[in-house]
């Protein structure tokens, strides 16, 4: 079965120093139709305008994954890290047994545009834990980069949860399949550009859930930046 949850459909606040779009239920959007997708809790698109951003807040059993795709994000936690995120970049914070934390725009003259995503985690209660890596352009092109797993493969981030995500750019003529073992599924999110995933023509904040199918076909892509979420 294919669903589509197209970008306009969304969840949307704006707060003048925050554009933020919702494909899930979060903060004051509420639709009991669109809570989750499997382990997938949130998917936020977020822009954040030069020199604003999130102060200090906390978050309690959630593995907490951003995407930069413009911009850059800067992030200071109580574990102690800092950093600054860039388009490449793939950080995870699992925020386990309680964590705080704030992000912000460091740029004073340019907007960040990024996703923030929440995966459920298998267990509570974790010690808090926090990851950064970087994929090259070249790795994703016309490829299935897996950017975060369980079991940190290839390379990824480690997520505590039976969670895949994979990350690529696609265009021209370049095809991608993606087997759906029986009893899993996939979503896919576009990103940036146009692709067409299993049929289905999807732009921009596009989403398309996938259930009860054996495969992810990914073709037709238009500068198109794509994530794709293998769930159990």
């Amino acid at each position: 079965m294919l669903n589509i949850r197209r970008a306009n459909e969304r969840g949307h606040a704006n707060h003048g120093w925050l554009d933020s779009f919702h494909t899930f239920s979060f903060a004051g959007y509420f639709d009991p139709e669109h809570m989750n997708f499997g382990s997938l809790r949130v998917l936020n698109e977020d822009r954040v305008q030069p020199g604003k951003g999130f102060g200090t807040h906390s978050h309690k059993d959630m593995e907490i994954i951003s995407y930069v795709l413009e911009g850059a994000l800067s992030h200071q936690d109580s574990m102690g890290n800092g950093s600054v995120i860039k388009p490449g970049d793939v950080q995870r914070m699992s925020a386990g047994s309680g964590v705080t934390h704030s992000e912000a725009n460091p740029s004073a003259e340019q907007p960040v545009h990024f996703l923030q995503i929440w995966i459920v985690p298998e267990v509570t209660g974790l010690r808090p834990s926090y990851e950064q890596k970087f994929f090259t352009a070249e790795e994703k092109r016309g490829h299935l980069r897996v950017i975060a797993s369980p079991d940190g493969r290839n390379g990824s981030v480690s997520i505590h949860q039976d969670a895949i995500i994979y990350s690529t750019l696609l265009d021209g003529a370049q095809k991608l399949l993606h087997p759906v073992v029986p009893g899993r599924r996939a979503f896919v999110h576009v990103a940036q550009g146009k692709v067409t995933a299993n049929d289905q023509a999807l732009l921009a904040g596009d989403a398309l859930q996938i259930t009860g199918e054996t495969q992810v076909t990914l073709e037709k892509g238009d500068n198109a930046e794509v994530l794709l979420f293998d769930l159990g």
